[in-house]
């Protein structure tokens, strides 16, 4: 590393002017010096790699944030995607979510408790299934659930269900009240491939490739958020307007 470090700080040396080229010192012996100086004053390189991390992360948070206005009506304006809590809030919260993770079973409750208390709330569910084939049915049937009005019933079901086999999620379906057959039919509907595939492409557009993951404002927050977290941006954004 410090080799590496070396070298680039004598390109930068070299590369600065203001010496005549003839009475420049070689190329190996600027390297030696400083070599020899940040090996003398380890902190330095510490403070230097600290910086150009700092300066990295602010460069991809900028990118980040140009990249999430850009597709805002994406996240938050899909008509096929569903919504809960108050579809005209005053602050929205965007999910991608998989019925399979484990971490967007653990946050089900909490995310469900925070629609109860902030009436104002518009929270946005990208059905993004990435851990098998029965995080694939299961959202086909969650998206079929909205086709009669049944999402939000069944989209919390799905969390606490340890099967997620057709069968079961059928089964689940007829004891919520929903009609089965329909849903079976519903499921298969290439419409609703059609929104996965448009989800899960906007997703890697985002370069989000696991969940949760959540959208609020102009932030991305990857993984299971703590709640306090989440309460933060969506104040945030409301201050924002």
């Amino acid at each position: 590393m410090v080799r590496v470090v070396a070298g680039a700080l004598a390109g930068l040396v070299l590369a600065s002017g203001g010496v005549p080229a003839q009475e420049r010192l070689p190329v190996e012996e600027v390297e030696r010096i400083v070599r020899e100086y940040l090996l003398r004053e380890p902190e330095v390189l510490f403070e230097a790699l600290q910086e150009l991390q700092r300066r990295r992360e602010a460069a991809e948070a900028e990118r980040q944030k140009m990249l999430l206005e850009e597709r805002r009506s994406e996240l938050v304006a899909d008509p096929e995607d569903p919504v809960l809590g108050d579809p005209r809030g005053d602050a929205t919260l965007v999910v991608f979510s998989d019925y399979r993770c484990g971490y967007c079973r653990s946050m089900a409750p909490a995310l469900r408790g925070l629609l109860q208390q902030d009436r104002r709330l518009k929270l946005v569910i990208k059905e993004f299934p990435i851990l098998g084939p029965d995080s694939v049915t299961a959202s086909r049937a969650a998206l079929a659930a909205r086709r009669q009005g049944r999402y939000a019933e069944l989209h919390w079901a799905l969390f606490q269900s340890k099967d997620l086999s057709e069968g079961a999620i059928l089964d689940l379906a007829r004891r919520l009240g929903l009609d089965a057959e329909r849903l079976a039919r519903d499921m298969r509907d290439p419409a609703i491939e059609r929104h996965l595939e448009r989800v899960r492409a906007l997703a890697d557009a985002l370069g989000i490739s696991g969940t949760p993951s959540f959208v609020v404002g102009d932030t991305l927050v990857p993984g299971a958020a703590p709640l306090a977290r989440l309460v933060e941006l969506i104040g945030r954004q409301r201050r924002k307007g």
